[in-house]
């Protein structure tokens, strides 16, 4: 029997979109610390300025058109879906699943190291700490998108307010150096593949806040608003810390270890730097929520089109929210927590990579196919001109990866795990085809 659409009575506005577009991406600065050790003085500003623009700008252009031509329950499987054919469309909807399963495994760890700031000993209580958040977090998402929504606002006051005030109080009795030039001199080309990586994974996400583009009013229109506030504050907040980081003389040792709030302890005592803490408590709550939003609709939608268990597309009779969906999604994250951060990090690009390149491809496959059909927004450029624009970031993605796999002593691991991942759809779509031969055409 056919699952029922969801009867959605309250739709998101632009404004708490933006919110959790915010979560989506980024979540504050919070991640961002390693990046003066990797990448050096003179060339972190430099890539931080330059990167965002190389790997997400095309990103997000893309995404624009595609949401708009078809702003969807499903978001980019769908787009690829119909590019592409459903068996690609498959292999799209479970990289990203993968992906975003590896990446929400990493904000509850986060969460017990910013929360170890104020409560020295809690590492030992990790595991208890991390489930908590992951099934609290369920069941926040089983009551809605609204209700993510709200709480995302709620949080990234808390998230944005102790950098407001860090970047205040440093800036109003700074007397210290200027900042040095900026160049490429310095970092080993594995740290430099560290740098660009840590930059990548603080800015990626942009395809998966599009899952629930049925949930938002005027979507084509908030999308657009949404996306462009929240690029520009996550930007804005990137430059701003890391100046006030290289200026204030912290070590980069001691801020890749401690992180922000060593930083805000620097400047204005440990008082700020609780504050900063908090705020990366409440920033992996709103990230883990956020991401949760968006992967826990395309499993339901996979389901719809019977490509996945049909139970998958169950949902709350109360909410119209996947709650089983939702419920599959947190029993694998339970499991992912055991990985350590630097192998999720690696297994996290790689795979999200792969999917965020399909999606690539759906839109050159669509203005060859389709060129006729009306488009709300559309990047102005010609098929050559996209080829260039989808080559940056391919760029980038192949530089970083290359780097960390060379720097890190046991980046062999999850490096085999992220390829093998990456085959499993293959396989199981071999299995499907042979048990409905209908889906080979």
């Amino acid at each position: 029997m056919a699952s029922k659409k969801p009867v959605i009575t309250k739709k998101i506005r632009p404004l708490l979109l933006a919110c959790i577009i915010f979560f989506t991406v980024s979540g504050g600065p919070y991640g961002l610390e390693p990046l003066l050790q990797y990448a050096g003085d003179h060339a972190a500003l430099l890539l931080l300025i330059t990167v965002p623009f190389l790997w997400d700008i095309p990103s997000i252009l893309v995404v624009l058109e595609l949401n708009g031509m078809t702003p969807i329950e499903g978001g980019y499987y769908k787009w690829v879906r119909k590019a592409l054919g459903p068996r690609w469309g498959f292999y799209e909807g479970l990289w990203t699943w993968f992906y975003t399963f590896v990446d929400l495994a990493i904000y509850p760890v986060l969460f017990v190291q910013y929360a170890t700031y104020l409560f020295p000993g809690l590492e030992v209580y990790k595991i208890p700490v991390c489930l908590a958040i992951i099934w609290s977090s369920a069941c926040l998402n089983i009551l809605g998108i609204v209700q993510v929504g709200k709480v995302s606002s709620f949080l990234s006051a808390f998230v944005i307010l102790p950098f407001i005030i860090l970047f205040i109080l440093f800036f109003c009795k700074h007397t210290g150096s200027p900042l040095p030039a900026l160049s490429l001199q310095g970092p080993t080309f594995p740290s430099f593949g560290l740098a660009l990586y840590t930059i990548m994974w603080n800015m990626l996400g942009w395809d998966n806040v599009t899952t629930y583009a049925e949930e938002v009013e005027n979507p084509i229109r908030s999308y657009l608003i949404s996306i462009f506030i929240a690029f520009i504050t996550v930007l804005g907040m990137y430059i701003l810390v890391i100046v006030v980081a290289q200026r204030s003389g912290i070590s980069h040792a001691d801020l890749t270890t401690k992180g922000f709030p060593a930083l805000g302890e620097l400047v204005s005592g440990r008082w700020l730097g609780v504050l900063i803490a908090c705020g990366g408590m409440a920033s992996t709550i709103g990230i883990y929520n956020a991401n949760l939003l968006s992967v826990s609709r395309v499993p339901k939608v996979m389901a719809d089109d019977r490509l996945l268990p049909r139970v998958l597309s169950t949902l709350h009779s109360r909410f119209h929210t996947p709650y089983i969906s939702l419920i599959a999604c947190s029993l694998v994250v339970s499991i992912m927590v055991l990985w350590t951060f630097g192998e999720l990090l690696v297994i996290d690009v790689t795979i999200y990579g792969a999917g965020l390149f399909l999606e690539y491809f759906s839109l050159i496959k669509l203005r060859i196919d389709q060129p006729d059909v009306h488009r709300p927004f559309k990047i102005p450029l010609g098929v050559p001109g996209l080829i260039v624009l989808i080559s940056l970031p391919i760029i980038v993605y192949g530089i970083a990866l290359t780097g960390a796999c060379i720097s890190m002593d046991n980046a062999a691991k999850p490096a085999l795990f992220a390829i093998i991942v990456l085959f499993i759809p293959a396989a199981v779509w071999r299995i499907m085809v042979w048990r409905k031969p209908a889906l080979r055409g």
